[in-house]
This record gives C-alpha cells, structure tokens and sequence, in this order.
C-alpha cells in the first residue's frame, strides 16, 4: 500500500503531466485548472492545494528541462547537441512545448525560454574556439528551436519526416557549426 507521500507524488505527476500536455496543446489562455484537473483524473481543490494557483502551475509544468551538461571536444559537443535535438523531434517535448506555445503571449514564458536557450548557448560557446563561438552557438540554438517549433507546433511540410531524415540534413550543419569555423579564410 502506498504511503501518503508517495500518493501525493503520484497526484502531483499526473497533475503536472496534464498540465504539460493541455498547455502544450491549448496554451495557457485556453487552459482551464478544471481541464487540467478532469485530465488528471483528480479535483480541481486539489489542484489549487498542491500548485497554488494557475501561474504557478504553469511555471512548474513548462520549465524546460535541461539537457544536461554539455562538454568534451569539438566533435563530442556536436555529438551531444544531436542526440538532444534527435530526441527532441522524435518524442514531443510537452514541457518545452507548453513554454514555447505560452511564450508568444505571457512574458514570464519568454524569459524562461530564453534564459535556458541562453545558458546551454554560453555553455557550448565556451567550449567553441573562435571569435564567433557565440555566434555560431546561437545559430545552433536557432536551428533547434526552429526545428522542435516547426515540427511539433507549426507542422510544417517535410517535417514529419522521421528525426534520422532530418538528421540526416541538420547534423552536418551542427558539425559544422561545432567543429568548424565561419570566419572568413576558416574552413
């Protein structure tokens, strides 16, 4: 039998995946707390009780997770940066999704998604030799926001292809980004 604590977890998680998925999908405008609720098969109280209130859950439901400490060489970097953006396109990140979708109209959604963009941005930079290392860091995180939102939220034709087709294409462009240099007389 499980303990309190670990129902409450188990609550909070359903709760929280609910809310990934219905922010993802609708926004947080469109997103009611009775929605999330019915969704997660659980009371809208108790939403409140656990979350506090709509902001707050949105907060917690949209922080975009991080992809975990990049490092190593030119090539290991670039090794790393694909993997994260192969799984990225092949399951839908609904938290990022839900900040994402939400960042065009809540200005609390925009700075989280930029500051974690701008965080693993200076992170790869840093690793980078050449005066454009930030430079071409973020284009790398363009390339990949664009491609999650083109994927996921837009839809947009060629897209649906499977994340090694698109890897297929993408990748040799972060490796280069990575491992090269777009200095003029670099190569």
């Amino acid at each position: 039998m499980a303990t309190r604590v670990e129902q409450r977890r188990r609550t909070e998680t359903r709760i929280l995946t609910a809310a990934r998925q219905l922010f993802g999908e609708q926004g947080f405008d469109r997103t009611t707390i009775r929605a999330i609720a019915t969704r997660a098969g659980s009371d809208p109280g108790l939403v409140m009780r656990y979350f506090g209130s709509k902001e707050k859950l949105f907060a917690q439901a949209a922080a975009i997770p991080a992809d975990g400490p990049i490092d190593g060489s030119p090539e290991q970097i670039a090794e790393q940066l694909i993997a994260a953006l192969t799984e990225k396109l092949a399951d839908e990140p609904t938290a990022a999704l839900a900040a994402l979708r939400a960042m065009f109209t809540h200005p609390e959604a925009a700075e989280e998604v930029r500051a974690a963009m701008a965080a693993q941005q200076r992170q790869v930079a840093a690793q980078l030799s050449g005066d454009d290392a930030l430079v071409r860091s973020g284009v790398i995180g363009a390339l990949t926001l664009g491609l999650v939102i083109s994927r996921h939220l837009v839809r947009l034709d060629g897209l649906d292809a499977s994340p090694a087709e698109l890897m297929a294409v993408a990748g040799p462009l972060i490796e280069e980004l990575t491992t090269g240099s777009t200095e003029p007389g670099h190569n």
